[in-house]
């Protein structure tokens, strides 16, 4: 499966980056997805598609993301219909004009919430999260059940 994501889309929806500059909101949209993107969205080659050229580059990328900046006339909606590969692709954008633009080529569209930080589209089933995943210390679970017991007494 491969993403395309609507860059300013999800950087403009994201409570942590819309409030940035566009180079800010860029840098830090990249970043999170060559991180986490297979934690966020899952396995997959990941484009992110911005409108404009950033200091004349028409590609970019870090790690397994690769950016991409459309050209005018060309949109980057334009550019992520063009891009979309029929069955195989996901485009991740709030967008319902490139949403049923991208749905027409078969792709699949899932919210700009996804690429945030505090979002996991994975689902672990049948095991429990290890607390250090959470960030969590050792021992967190035996803690909580001592702060509860004491809380609970004290307030009865």
């Amino acid at each position: 499966m491969q993403y395309l994501i609507d860059g300013y889309n999800v950087t403009h929806s994201d409570p942590a980056t819309r409030s940035c500059t566009l180079e800010e909101q860029r840098e830090a949209l990249v970043a999170r997805l060559a991180a986490r993107g297979a934690d966020l969205l899952g396995r997959g080659p990941i484009t992110v598609v911005f409108d404009g050229v950033a200091g004349g580059m028409t590609e970019a990328g870090r790690g397994q993301v690769v950016v991409r900046y459309a050209h005018r006339p060309e949109t980057a909606d334009d550019l992520i219909v063009r891009l979309v590969a029929s069955g195989e692709t996901t485009v991740v954008t709030d967008d319902n004009g490139l949403a049923a633009r991208a749905r027409v080529r078969s792709a699949v569209i899932v919210p700009s919430a996804s690429c945030f930080e505090q979002a996991s589209t994975r689902k672990v089933t049948g095991r429990r999260y290890r607390a250090a995943s959470a960030g969590l210390p050792p021992g967190a679970a035996q803690i909580t059940a001592e702060l509860k017991k004491l809380w609970l007494e004290d307030g009865e």
